[in-house]
């Protein structure tokens, strides 16, 4: 697993070095599968595929603007089938060394003065949770549930008996009966 681990930290990493004289185009996936996600995370259901630019903006400075796609795969949020979501977004990213009056901005993602390379695998997982669906629909018109038997009412039509009715809605039906 070590090796792994070791795989993962130089995907999506690039060096300070060679950055500071020319940008470099990020164009790789993140995988479903790498360690910067965390488990109560939406995780894609497949890889992220990660594109853009990434250069200095000054001394101590970098910027990254690209895009990450990807589909979340989720449980309908009224029947529990399957859905799936396509997610896109364009990110726009600035790295600063601590210490700098930047790195008190929340969206800024610090720098440690001494690092060898921008890791952009965090800040990929911070804008695909900003923008991934929490909740998905199988489809547009879902009828859900039977809140009486739990049937999918999406499956066939529905002969359960809903004739009882919570009384707690009496007076509620009264006043609509006017």
């Amino acid at each position: 697993m070590s090796h792994l681990l070791g795989y993962f930290s130089r995907m999506l990493s690039f060096d300070l070095r060679s950055l500071e004289s020319h940008a470099v185009v990020v164009d790789d996936d993140l995988s479903a599968d790498d360690p910067v996600w965390e488990r109560a995370d939406v995780k894609p259901e497949g890889s992220v595929h990660v594109s853009g630019r990434l250069s200095a903006a000054g001394p101590g400075r970098f910027y990254w603007h690209g895009r990450i796609k990807g589909d979340v795969a989720l449980e309908c949020s009224r029947c529990l089938a399957d859905a799936r979501a396509h997610v896109e977004d364009e990110a726009h990213v600035i790295f600063a060394e601590v210490g700098s009056e930047e790195t008190d901005d929340p969206n800024v993602y610090p720098l440690d003065p001494k690092a060898q390379e921008i890791d952009l695998r965090p800040a990929i997982r911070e804008e695909w949770l900003l923008v991934a669906p929490t909740y998905a629909l199988c489809r547009d018109d879902c009828q859900g549930l039977c809140p009486q038997c739990g049937a999918d009412l999406n499956a066939a039509p529905h002969t359960c008996a809903q004739k009882e009715v919570d009384p707690r809605w009496d007076a509620l039906r009264k006043l609509n009966q006017l």
